[in-house]
Formats: structure tokens, sequence, C-alpha cells
């Protein structure tokens, strides 16, 4: 499931309220953290206003869905904490290593399980925009691992950030456990403060030693992560666009996933959080589907006849 992104909160209706989180009074406009923020100012935007972002921020989010979102990430993390674990000693990177605060790969493999059972790893596999993801974070890793400093940043100060809003969402849509199953990549048991937390990682990334031309090949970076990320995106929501609605309490679906839904004032209803029932329609449709039903529909049918055959006769 994708990150909410860093500076960015949800109102009522789903919208995105920007905030500004207070910082450091000495940071300098030529600080990584900085850079980072300001040079990534149009990427957070442009993967904010994507379908499957915008839709999960209102709760339009489908179990399948969420499900392959978390396999994205589990790949993508996967991939990104092995390079940081290889990295954990070079200067360029070792003072952001913090895999007891951070690394989610194994708060994934709970979720993965929650959702897949305990035989997940057969049941998933990469998809092609996280394994171009993936592969980027590889090279980086072993060829260039300045620019992890990117990757870990677009996706941590994310979690961290809008993250936990999404956490709730998905919490409540999904109907999933107050135990938090199904979402422990969102829960950070070693970050008591994740305010304090982001400042101290902020700190760290401005005191690295590097030059210009490297922290501005980090900002590009960064951009090139968001833009990964939001190939996920977008490849995600095209299969939400192929999803039929899901079945909601009882097995009876409340749309068919043909036409507007917007046209059922009772659909509308329940996604405004009224107690409305399902749509009649579809709910007679649905009901006359169970064999006890037919079985009554049938016998009626064959009394008509019968009773028409009589008339005519």
């Amino acid at each position: 499931m994708p990150s909410a992104m860093e500076g960015s909160e949800v109102g009522e209706e789903g919208e995105i309220l920007r905030y500004e989180e207070t910082e450091d009074n000495n940071v300098s406009p030529t600080d990584l953290s900085e850079l980072l923020k300001e040079g990534t100012k149009e990427s957070h935007d442009r993967a904010e206003n994507t379908q499957f972002v915008k839709d999960f921020l209102k709760g339009r989010i489908k179990k399948e869905l969420f499900k392959l979102a978390t396999v994205a990430l589990y790949f993508t993390y996967s991939a990104l904490e092995e390079e940081m674990d290889r990295n954990k000693d070079n200067p360029v990177f070792a003072p952001l290593y913090f895999p007891l605060e951070l690394h989610r790969r194994e708060a994934l493999v709970k979720d993965l399980k929650y959702f897949y059972g305990e035989d997940w790893k057969g049941k998933i596999q990469r998809s092609e925009a996280t394994q171009h993801y993936v592969d980027r974070i590889h090279h980086v890793g072993q060829h260039e691992p300045e620019l992890l400093v990117a990757h870990a940043y677009t996706r941590y100060m994310g979690d961290l950030s809008g993250g936990q809003v999404l956490k709730k969402v998905a919490q409540r849509a999904l109907k999933l456990p107050s135990t938090e199953q199904g979402i422990q990549f969102y829960v950070f048991e070693n970050i008591s403060n994740a305010q304090q937390f982001k400042q101290l990682y902020r700190a760290r990334m401005n005191a690295l030693d590097l030059d210009k031309n490297t922290k501005e090949r980090i900002v590009e970076e960064a951009n090139r992560a968001f833009r990964f990320n939001m190939q996920v995106f977008d490849e995600l929501d095209k299969i939400g666009r192929s999803l039929t609605e899901e079945a909601q309490d009882g097995g009876v679906p409340v749309h068919d996933g043909k036409g507007d839904i917007r046209k059922c004032p009772y659909y509308a209803d329940k996604l405004a959080g009224t107690a409305a029932p399902g749509c009649p329609y579809h709910a007679a449709v649905a009901l006359a589907k169970q064999p006890l039903v037919q079985l009554i529909l049938a016998a009626c049918v064959a009394v008509a006849a019968g009773a028409a055959a009589w008339y005519i006769m």
C-alpha cells in the first residue's frame, strides 16, 4: 500500500490538507533535508493526485487491491533493506541505518501471512512496475550507494507521516481487526515519537559529508523514486478497474460493476456512512439466486401456467 506523502493530512471528505511540521530553526536552505523537501514538491503533488491514492484516501479500496499493494511493498522493502544492510558501514549511508526502528520487511511478512496464509510465498509475485523499482534500488545500492539516501527518505519519512493516516483508512474501510492484523506495515513499535524521530533523521541527513553535486543527484534520485511509486500506483489502479465490487456482509454485492454506481442512491448513502440498506435492485437479484427462492418461483410459475392453460381451454 502506498504511503501518503510527508507533510500531508486528510480531511473529513478525503481531501489532502497541507501542513508544515516544526523543524530545527537552524536548518539551512543548502541542507539536504531542505533540498529534498523543496526539490520533490512537484513529485509530491503528482503522486498525491494519482487515482489510486485519491481513492485510497477516500476509503475506496478493495481488499484484493490492498493485498496486491502489500505484495508490491514487500518486494520493494526487501530490496531496499537488503541494500541498506549491504551499506550499513558505508559513510555515505551509515548514519541513516536504523534497522530496529525502520525496517518494514518483517512487518510486511506478517501482513502477507494474514492475507494469504502460511504458504503466502507461493501465492505472490512481482508486478512489472515493482520489478523496475526493485531493479533500480539494487543498482543504486551496489553502484551508487550515496543515492540510497533518496530511496530511504522517500519511503520511510512518508510511512511515518501520511502513512499513519492510511493505516486508519485501511482499517476502517476493509474492516480489519482492531489488533492491527493486516496493517503491521504501518506500525512502528520501536518509535515512540514519530515527530522527534523524523527530526533526528533529517539532522543525520544534513550531517552527511556530501558535496553540492552529490546532493543534487540525491534530489534527482528522490524524484525518480516518486516516479517508480507512481508507476506502481497506476498499475494498481488499472488492476482495480478490472475487479468487480466485493461482496458486503451477508454476501450481497452492492453493485455489479456495470454502469455508474452513483446512480444508485442507496449505495451513495452507504458510502456516506449512513445506515441505508443495499440497492433494492441488486438485493432482489441476489435474493432470486438463492436455491429455496428459485424453487418457490418455479412452483409459482408452474401454477400460473396451469391456471392460464385452464383459462384458455
